[in-house]
């Protein structure tokens, strides 16, 4: 479907682009939450002590995303963009089987902008159409910064929709591991649910506090803390170190972990901490986030992306002028 949209706008009159913006496109200075460290009196480093508790069966729950210029009308941009989203539950034969999907393929442009043949050719083909409001045009920048929004969007409301429905069919001895935060999502105030964050825009501390968060050993934990931003539902959180850091980078291989703000979570902490360490292997090579990629998070980014429309999988190449020769 996708290929016959594309070629019917730019038959209209729409010029031809192809090009997958940069994944970075300007983001605010890194934000610094309250934190109120409810295990300890101040952040401590607790090693991590492996030990054979695993729960029977886990389910893991990643989404993806993929986006790409495809045409150009004026200032406008039409963009080709492809979400999805599954669970994936590992049970005693430590064997992954799907239990849900969802995908969803769109188009985000500003329609008024568009040939009137275009905006009939994308009527035409039924592809679903997201309409950017002429106040989010302009600078291409910023264009893009509204339609990178919109793909977010949508990721994200398919991950919330799966994990609420894999919730609600969890047996009492089985988890559910979510990629990203827990605390926007109805999962944070499950007993059985916890959250990986691989990504540290927003940081809690200052002080001796940050560089024991930030200097963890592998191996180690910090002490369980409660975030207190009012944008999410209450959670408690502690990093993790999966690897040593020495010889990289302060946030190599490191995670944060949510789970609902209860004392027994703090109960628990040991436990979860050393069961996820363990969940780093095997590698999640050849992904350049190996370090601090579960496999089995690995593995469901893997199984979505092998759905994927194909003229979205980035191919490598030049963008040098075409010359025909």
């Amino acid at each position: 479907m996708a290929r016959s949209w594309v070629a019917a706008i730019r038959a209209a009159g729409v010029v031809p682009a192809a090009y997958v913006p940069e994944a970075s496109l300007g983001r605010p200075d890194d934000e610094v939450v309250a934190a109120s460290v409810v295990e300890d009196s101040v952040l401590r480093a607790h090693p991590v002590t492996a030990g054979a508790w695993a729960p029977p069966a886990a389910c893991f729950l990643d989404g993806i995303q993929h986006w790409r210029v495809v045409g150009q009308s004026g200032v406008a941009p039409v963009v080709q963009a492809y979400v999805a989203a599954a669970v994936r539950r590992r049970g005693p034969d430590r064997r992954p089987r799907t239990l849900a999907v969802r995908a969803r393929e769109f188009v985000i442009t500003h329609l008024a902008a568009l040939p009137a043949a275009a905006r009939r050719a994308l009527e035409d083909s039924g592809v679903d159409v997201v309409d950017l409001p002429a106040a989010e045009l302009g600078q291409p920048g910023r264009t893009l910064r509204a339609a990178h929004v919109r793909v977010d969007r949508a990721r994200e409301a398919l991950e919330h929709e799966l994990a609420e429905a894999c919730l609600a069919a969890l047996g009492p001895d089985e988890w559910l591991v979510v990629d990203g935060l827990l605390s926007d999502t109805a999962a944070a105030a499950h007993p059985r649910a916890v959250g990986v964050i691989k990504s540290h825009g927003t940081q809690f501390f200052s002080g001796a506090e940050l560089e024991c968060a930030l200097t963890l050993p592998a191996g180690h934990r910090t002490s369980v803390f409660r975030p207190e931003s009012h944008a999410h539902r209450p959670v408690y959180s502690w990093y993790l170190r999966l690897w040593p850091w020495e010889g990289n980078d302060v946030l190599y291989s490191l995670l944060r972990v949510e789970a609902r703000a209860h004392p027994d979570t703090v109960r628990a902490a040991p436990a979860l901490a050393a069961w996820l360490a363990a969940e780093r292997a095997p590698l999640a090579a050849p992904d350049a986030r190996w370090d601090r990629l579960l496999y089995p998070i690995h593995d469901v980014e893997t199984y979505l992306r092998s759905r994927m429309p194909r003229e979205l999988v980035p191919a490598p190449g030049s963008r040098l002028p075409k010359t025909g020769t």
